[in-house]
């Protein structure tokens, strides 16, 4: 059954098996993110796990600084989370240079969530092995949080695991 070898073609049961494929690469990670928001704060914790004895402990890190007032824990491939934060800066810097101020939490989710949709439509690329659990603090709204997958879904949430 050839229907996981490219990422546009649906298997008899209307799955795409490579957006399955990014889920279990989450899980096979064996970490545990979970994020909560209060009223005036939103607190993330994530496990730390050192994959080698060679690797300075110091490097390894899960949590991510996109803008002033945005940052993420990522939880599954490390060098797809990195690709994934790398854009999402690179988009957050985007805003802010063409709007005059730093890009929310909820545009940065929809952005990050938009381009892991596309991924999945084209054959010439896969999708990121991440969830993308987002947090930020507006003036207006005040604090936000929301979770990324690789399918292109976001939703903003109270908590998040």
């Amino acid at each position: 059954t050839g229907y996981d070898r490219l990422i546009t073609v649906f298997s008899p049961e209307g799955r795409l098996y490579q957006i399955e494929y990014a889920f279990k690469a989450i899980k096979a990670g064996g970490l545990t993110s979970v994020a909560v928001r209060g009223e005036d704060s939103v607190c993330v914790v994530t496990q730390k796990k050192v994959p080698d004895k060679l690797l300075d402990p110091t490097s390894v890190t899960h949590l991510f600084h996109i803008s002033p007032t945005v940052g993420c824990v990522q939880t599954g491939l490390a060098p797809d989370a990195r690709a994934q934060v790398n854009r999402a800066r690179q988009e957050a810097a985007d805003f802010e240079y063409k709007y005059g101020y730093s890009m929310p939490c909820d545009v940065v989710a929809r952005r990050v969530a938009d381009l892991a949709q596309v991924y999945t439509q084209h054959a010439g690329m896969r999708p990121y092995g991440v969830a993308m659990i987002l947090v930020g603090m507006d003036d207006e709204v005040g604090p936000q949080l929301y979770k990324c997958d690789p399918a292109g879904y976001y939703t903003g949430c109270k908590a998040a695991a």
